[in-house]
């Protein structure tokens, strides 16, 4: 009988009594639980995290039989039944400060249904507190609380600075209750996808303890390589048979699409679930975690801080500012790196530094494909097709008509774009060859306003010189003085000198020159 795949599923009552796969990860939620009260996690968005909160709503529920041969089973003796508090803040639209305010509310009515309410309590926060003590009192066992999405409506108000000070106040005075009520709490998980003023909106939460990047934790959402051999193995086979592939190259096809996500240096590469599963489930490569959605306050992040994103491929940084966001923040990094667009690659001991990249081609794809309507005159739906051409007129040498559909690109460059035209220019140049890339051999260097670019088929080379605001003769004879071709000049294949100038004024390619 072929698996059930969990896609979407993230009950884990529904996902164990349908009989939908599951990779254990009990003993790692166990060794949670007893080892500490308050935590925060945050992780990519389909990553688990909703798993993770119901999976423990299910132990502190008492829910024995849901865990019939996992790790739990065996670990856990007890089965101590706790009053829960959950909340989900995934479900709402914030974009006023009473949609936040009604959110919490409507939760808050249906905890004091179950435990009473106070007229005395007349603040959301007084509520909380007074819900959480009720609780305790009337089950005498501790309450558990699990936050879902913690951070969603502070990053719907990313680049509305008021609307966000106002969420920020809201939900800092409201999870203060969790340290005013300590006596009352046996456990506390807050996950998000961000870690957003871990130090604003959770100031007064010192007793938070931050697994994001703790080594102890790194495989508590997410599958691993050994989990998939240990777990899919005959799921490997069918889809290296439906794909005509060998399984060796299915492993490493899987591995270089959806593996590669690191949250602590040298530690074990996790695959994204939501895009493996759904390879398995529908025995086919995809790009399903972009088909899902990617949030547009990312490219708004990037065009608010004239960020250049060629720069993105060799990003470094330290961990306190991978560790948090500050809504002012004037660096688009760290909310890219939380929200699963760039990971963990190297680490230098000496300076505490990061280096960091895309974990791997779905996402290295996906994101720049993401980026060229908002940077290019070309809508969301043409742009592929656009690509597409591109790689077809490069295979084909006519560089011609592959510099006239790059000045289409150019055209009606918005007026707001002019002061930063160089900066424009390269992103331009950088999103287009990246994609082009994908299909064709390329590399790419900037320098001081001009860039030069090797583009390599099995029939051609392509050796480009682009300027700004100089002439295509200049950037032609660059070339030559620096030599650029001179490891191609024995190659069999065709090769083009290409001088390309961009002019300011015209805010477009002007020229471009081949010489074969």
């Amino acid at each position: 009988m072929s698996k059930l795949y969990p896609i979407g599923i993230q009950n884990f009552e529904k996902l164990r009594k349908r009989g939908f796969f599951y990779v254990d990860k009990t003993a790692l939620i166990y060794k949670l639980v007893e080892t500490g009260s308050y935590y925060f996690l945050s992780r990519p968005r389909r990553f688990g995290k909703s798993l993770l909160i119901s999976t423990l709503e299910a132990y502190f529920q008492g829910k024995k039989e849901l865990f019939e041969g996992l790790a739990m089973e065996r670990l856990e003796k007890d089965w101590t039944k706790h009053p829960i508090l959950r909340i989900d803040l995934n479900t709402e639209k914030y974009d006023t400060p009473e949609s936040l305010e009604n959110k919490l509310n409507r939760t808050l009515v249906r905890w004091e249904k179950m435990y009473g309410v106070e007229p005395a309590e007349t603040s959301l926060a007084m509520r909380f507190e007074g819900i959480i003590e009720r609780a305790y009192e009337q089950t005498g066992q501790r309450v558990v609380i699990l936050v879902d999405e913690y951070d969603k409506p502070m990053l719907q108000a990313i680049g509305n600075e008021a609307l966000q000070t106002s969420f920020r106040n809201t939900l800092k005075a409201f999870y203060g209750a969790l340290k005013s009520e300590d006596g009352c709490i046996k456990f506390a998980l807050l996950t998000g996808v961000t870690k957003f003023g871990k130090v604003s909106v959770f100031s007064d939460l010192n007793n938070l303890m931050d697994i994001s990047m703790d080594e102890r934790y790194v495989e508590i959402c997410g599958i691993t390589e050994q989990e998939i051999h240990d777990n899919l193995e005959e799921d490997l086979h069918a889809l290296a048979t439906q794909q005509k592939m060998t399984y060796e190259k299915v492993c490493s096809e899987l591995k270089a699409c959806y593996d590669g996500y690191h949250f602590v240096e040298d530690s074990t590469g996790m695959y994204n679930p939501f895009s493996l599963l759904n390879t398995f489930a529908k025995l086919k490569f995809g790009s399903y975690w972009f088909e899902t959605g990617t949030p547009t306050y990312l490219v708004e992040l990037l065009k608010k801080h004239r960020y250049n994103l060629e720069q993105i491929t060799h990003e470094e940084t330290s961990a306190d500012v991978l560790n948090s966001i500050d809504s002012t923040s004037t660096n688009p990094i760290p909310v890219i790196y939380q929200s699963g667009y760039l990971t963990i690659k190297g680490y230098d001991k000496e300076f505490g530094t990061y280096s960091l990249g895309f974990p791997n081609r779905e996402v290295e794809e996906g994101f720049v494909k993401f980026l060229l309507p908002f940077y290019a005159n070309t809508d969301a739906v043409e742009s592929a097709f656009e690509i597409q051409k591109f790689v077809r007129e490069v295979r084909a040498g006519d560089c011609d008509a592959f510099f006239r559909r790059l000045q289409s690109f150019f055209s009606d460059t918005p007026y707001e774009l002019v002061r930063d035209l160089e900066l424009h220019y390269q992103n331009v140049l950088f999103i287009v060859f990246k994609l082009v890339g994908f299909y064709v051999k390329a590399e790419y260097r900037t320098s001081a306003g001009r860039i030069d670019l090797i583009l390599q088929t099995d029939k051609f080379v392509y050796v480009m010189e682009f300027k700004l605001n100089g002439t295509a003769e200049e950037a032609l004879q660059q070339i030559e003085e620096k030599q650029y071709a001179l490891p191609f000049e024995h190659d069999s294949r065709q090769l083009f000198k290409i001088g390309v100038n961009f002019s300011a004024e015209m805010r477009n390619i002007e020229k471009w020159i081949v010489e074969l």
